[in-house]
């Protein structure tokens, strides 16, 4: 029965897979907002990199980034495959690969952007705020009850303490030497 397809459509051109990356980085999925992650991408990576007759896989990027681990670990599995497959990849970037999308980017051979692509953005962010004083002004009063060291680390609602910026920013410069090193190993 293959051997009659095979006659009735011919020997399969090659191809080029096309893997859309498109929106946040983050580990949970959304049912309502396009999401990157590793979970939500594995497979459709292992099939564009694994059919028959692929000449290229290019990754189409359109992100402002997110998750640092998700970034990693999706660039750590496009050069896995890579290796495994010899198959080249080529980086289309659209109107933005920031930050996680640059990220994404670097697992590519090639990058290929727009002139009016906003590409870049090598850092890493940690957001809070601090609510101690609002709390108090409404006449509420923050209870916290913890078990191991660090479980209230940063809380908004409590002052802030050195060690635990320091902890933070400790954390920060570890995520920052690793994309910089990406982006060194892949670009070089």
């Amino acid at each position: 029965m293959a051997n009659f397809l095979k006659v009735l459509t011919g020997p399969r051109k090659p191809t080029i897979n096309v893997v859309r990356m498109t929106g946040v980085i983050q580990a949970a999925n959304s049912p309502r907002h396009q999401l990157i992650n590793f979970e939500r991408f594995n497979k459709p990576l292992e099939r564009a990199f694994r059919a028959h007759n692929v000449k290229a896989v290019a990754l189409e990027i359109n992100s402002r980034g997110g998750s640092a681990t998700q970034s990693n670990l999706i660039w750590k599995r496009v050069r896995q495959l890579k290796k495994e497959t010899g198959v080249p990849v080529v980086a289309f970037l659209e109107d933005v690969a920031a930050s996680g999308g640059y990220y994404l980017a670097c697992s590519a051979d090639k990058i290929v952007a727009d002139e009016n692509s906003m590409i870049g953005s090598i850092g890493v962010i940690f957001a809070s705020f601090g609510a101690k004083e609002a709390i108090s002004k409404l006449g509420l009063e923050r209870r916290v009850y913890t078990a191991g060291e660090s479980k209230a680390m940063l809380d908004p609602f409590s002052d802030e303490k050195k060690e635990d910026v320091e902890k933070i920013n400790e954390l920060l410069l570890h995520c920052h030497e690793n994309f910089i090193s990406v982006v060194e190993k892949s670009r070089g």
